[in-house]
This record gives C-alpha cells, structure tokens and sequence, in this order.
C-alpha cells in the first residue's frame, strides 16, 4: 500500500497528478489581489512563495500577510516556501532567520505544508521536520539545481536522502541542457517511486525541454505540478487551464 499525504481535502500520491500554482506577490495587496485571482482557478493547492514579499525579514509582517490571504483562500491547502537565492530564489536571508521564520509559521497552523531545502544542515533540517509534524504541518524537502540535470543515481540519491530524514514528500527539480537530461529525470522519478521511497514525490525538469515532466507525472510517478496563473515562479512552468487539460487526457487514456 503506497502512503499518500493528505492536506485538507486534497491526497497527494494517489490518482492525478495535483496542480499547485505559486503566489509570487512582492506587497500585501498584491497578494490579496492574486489570492482573489486564484480563488476562481481549477487548482488543488497554492504555494507562497514568501521569497518574493517585499516584508519577509519581518516575520509579524509575514504572519499579517498570511492571515490576509488565509481570509481569501479559505480551503485551499497552502505550501510556504522561502527560496533561498542559490536554489532559484529573490532573496537570501541567514540560516537562524531561515530556521526561525519556518517554525513561526508552522505554528500559526495557517499554513499546511512549508519546504525546506535539502541542502540546509541536517541538524536544521530535523529541526524544522519536528516543528512542523508538532503542528500539523506536512513537509516538502526539496532541492533545485538551475543549471544542469544530475547524473540519474544522484537524482535518485537526493530523493532518498530527503524521504530519510523524514521529509513527507521528497521534491527535485534540475535544469535540462539536452533531451536525454529529461529522459534521465523521468527514470531517475520511475526508480525512486518504484524502488526506494513509498510515498509520494515531485520532480521536474524545467524550461521547455523539460515541458513534458510537467505533464507525465502520474505515468513515472510526480505527485504533483507546478502551473502558471500569471506570473511565472520557475521556467517551464504552463497555465493551469493548459495543464488540467492535458492531466486529465492523460490520465483517461491511462486507464484504458
């Protein structure tokens, strides 16, 4: 039996892959406005991408923005996310600050999943695992790397480690240079899932090369994608009226 996380009323791991689409708004009315704007979307789940808020070394500001945007989306599972600037992000901030920030708003329970990159120190890491299962809150550990794809037993090795330190869903996302750099992230997604981690994972490759790891998730086993509202968080990613569509083809010629 294949463990499966649920967050409010959407289960990651069975069935379609879930569509989540991130909110990248820089002010509180940016966000409030965005959050209005996702509202009317065929989406599961919203992730903040906090790197973006004008106000995120504030974590009062950050709380104050959150319930702002709790009060629009008021069913919509919620990732936090703070993308440090080596792994793709707006800003960097210190590890403490990082580690702080992430256990505040875990606590405020506003929130139902926060990510946490792989590459933290394992102490810190564990730490915020804790933090958040004593809340209530599901962990993504994750690790992206803009610049080239690993090799396949790398990929895999980086999925393993995350799902071993306790992580709820293992997520990698790498840069295609060629073709075969998509077809070695597919493989790499098709052994983790097959062989080693029994529960779900989110991989891609990003850009347009890397498109089709978007849609196929639910053949070589991505539990969930990433769409575009309107603005774009990561390269590659597709309008998420595009994306349902396609998933859903997929997914209905899967079965026969």
């Amino acid at each position: 039996m294949t463990k499966v996380v649920k967050i409010r009323d959407v289960v990651i791991g069975e069935g379609m892959p879930k569509i989540c689409v991130p909110m990248v708004g820089e002010t509180i009315s940016q966000l409030i406005e965005e959050a209005n704007y996702l509202k009317g979307l065929d989406l599961d789940v919203v992730e903040w991408r906090v790197d973006f808020y004008e106000n995120v070394t504030d974590i009062d500001k950050v709380k104050e923005a959150l319930q702002e945007i709790r009060k629009v989306l008021t069913t919509q599972p919620i990732i936090f996310t703070f993308r440090s600037a080596k792994e793709g992000g707006q800003k960097e901030v210190s590890t403490s600050y990082y580690v702080e920030l992430n256990k505040a708003i875990a606590a405020t329970k506003l929130i139902d999943v926060i990510d946490v990159e792989l590459f933290n120190d394992e102490k810190d890491v564990k730490e915020l695992i804790e933090a958040a299962h004593a809340n209530g809150v599901a962990v993504i550990i994750s690790n992206h790397d803009f610049h080239k794809t690993p090799a396949k037993e790398e990929i895999i090795s980086r999925l393993r480690r995350a799902a071993e330190l306790g992580g709820d869903i293992p997520k990698i996302a790498v840069m295609p240079t060629c073709t075969a750099d998509v077809i070695t992230l597919l493989d790499a997604t098709r052994i983790t899932r097959e062989q080693y981690v029994d529960g779900p994972i989110i991989t891609m490759s990003m850009a347009g090369k890397g498109v089709i790891s978007r849609l196929s998730g639910e053949l070589f086993g991505s539990a969930l994608t990433f769409g575009a509202a309107k603005k774009v968080s990561a390269p590659g990613q597709i309008p998420v009226v595009d994306l349902r569509k396609i998933i859903e083809l997929l997914h209905n010629n899967l079965k026969k």
